[in-house]
């Protein structure tokens, strides 16, 4: 036991390929939404963007080496798609399978477990061209995509995640438009959420093989009512659904929940698609966890959305409702209660199903002091409060089974650039000098 988990739990730090590795056009890697999206004016809020990032590409090694000295034993990184397959589809770039080798043995040389994400969100950019997550055609070729990373790496990496936050790439990509690539089709982008799942089912009956772990890693968040009143109870109840059930009701229960089909006006749309059900629900052997901060929300108040431009289609009139809780940088309220509300949420719907979290952190303003060093007290504060959820969860015979922290480097924050760190590491932008934060000496110590 360590301080009171388990001698198998798994402690690591997470990463996003696009958001730390660099070298955008380093040995055959193609252009992928995310080049496109950063590159144009406007996008990104301090006009930065991923062609240097944290140069992970060349200073790997060093980071995994920082990793493991912070008593940590697994690395959660995203493999980069156009590093892969250049053009989406077709012909396979080995120097991209070597660099990604050769980042899975430096993790296992320094007694790290490498767990790797196959999507995290940097779609080639051909394949945008051609329809993006909004056509089938783009879920085919992520299996051919995954089958053949798998096969060239499946020796070295045993745990395999298809999508990072499908939600994200859905309602953000296709939805509000925050994120790459851009676009806002209404409850059209309802298709990309059907395609991103059948991808990840035909991704996982390619590339399932004994002596390995596969899953997927979704955002899932509690969300509440405003009061208890029926306008705010079913605001809250369309949120949920597009939020949570729209993702967790067909990996887990082989069904999309009815009642956000009916908001959204896609039951007969995706009633032509229910023999993909299967593939989608087929058995995972873990479901990752990314939690930041849960939701309340209430009934219209007359601010109505542009139609097309909203993170919640069908549903662009409810609005969030700030409770007075402490916030991050990011506006999102702290909770970590809310970790234990979505965890046992989904251990209702699959009991037996080994949970991870894979992704929680915090965001703020952090600085280097006079002495070289960033005290981030507030981060140290929320981890410390996260941490002693799963604790309680795993005394209690909950099937946790382990916790990363988001992000093990400062990186580039999508739509904010570099204006949002959260990493436990510093990272100086213009030199690339790390600098271990408080937070990350305080976990080095609780695991010591």
């Amino acid at each position: 036991m360590t301080n009171g988990f388990p001698s198998g739990f798994t402690w690591g730090a997470a990463t996003a390929s696009y958001q730390v590795e660099g070298a955008v056009a380093s040995d055959g890697r193609g252009p992928s939404i995310w080049d496109t999206f950063a590159h144009t004016p406007g996008r990104i809020a301090d006009g930065t963007n991923g062609d240097v990032a944290d140069d992970h590409y060349h200073r790997f090694a060093e980071d995994i080496r920082l990793l493991a000295d912070l008593g940590l034993n697994a690395y959660r990184f995203s493999i980069a798609w156009p590093r892969i397959v250049p053009t989406g589809s077709g012909a396979v770039n080995p120097a991209g399978l070597d660099f990604y080798r050769r980042l899975a043995e430096t993790c296992l040389e320094n007694g790290v477990t490498p767990y790797a994400t196959l999507y995290h969100w940097d779609l080639p950019q051909p394949l945008e061209d051609a329809g993006g997550w909004l056509v089938r055609d783009t879920a085919e070729r992520f299996r051919d995509y995954a089958a053949v990373t798998h096969d060239a790496l499946s020796d070295v990496i045993k745990h395999w995640m298809t999508l990072n936050e499908p939600w994200c790439s859905a309602f953000l990509g296709y939805g509000s438009g925050e994120h790459a690539p851009g676009r806002t089709v209404g409850t059209e982008a309802l298709k990309a959420v059907h395609h991103l799942l059948l991808g990840h089912g035909l991704a996982l009956d390619a590339i399932r093989s004994d002596g390995a772990a596969y899953g997927i890693a979704l955002n899932p968040a509690p969300i509440h009512a405003a009061s208890d009143s029926p306008a705010d109870r079913d605001a809250a109840r369309r949120i949920d659904g597009l939020r949570n059930r729209l993702f967790l009701e067909p990996l887990l229960t082989g069904r999309y929940p009815a009642d956000v089909l009916e908001d959204t006006g896609t039951t007969a749309w995706f009633a032509e698609r229910e023999a993909d059900l299967p593939l989608i629900g087929a058995p995972l052997d873990f479901v990752g966890v990314n939690y930041y901060c849960p939701t309340t929300v209430a009934a219209p108040d007359g601010l109505i959305s542009a139609p097309g431009t909203s993170s919640q289609p069908g549903s662009e009139n409810v609005v969030a409702v700030d409770t007075g809780l402490p916030e991050t940088q990011m506006g999102w309220p702290i909770q970590a209660s809310g970790l234990r509300d979505i965890l046992v949420t989904i251990n209702k719907l699959a009991p037996e199903l080994p949970l991870y979290v894979t992704e929680n952190g915090s965001a703020y303003p952090d600085v280097v002091t006079a002495d070289g060093t960033v005290e981030d007290d507030e981060r140290l504060d929320y981890l410390r409060r996260h941490v002693a959820v799963c604790k309680d969860l795993v005394s209690e015979g909950f099937p946790l089974k382990g916790y990363f922290a988001w992000s093990l480097l400062d990186n580039f924050e999508w739509a904010w650039g570099h204006s949002r760190r959260f990493g436990i590491v510093y990272v100086d932008y213009a030199t690339q000098e790390r600098i271990v934060k408080k937070s990350a000496r305080w976990l080095r110590d609780f695991l010591a």
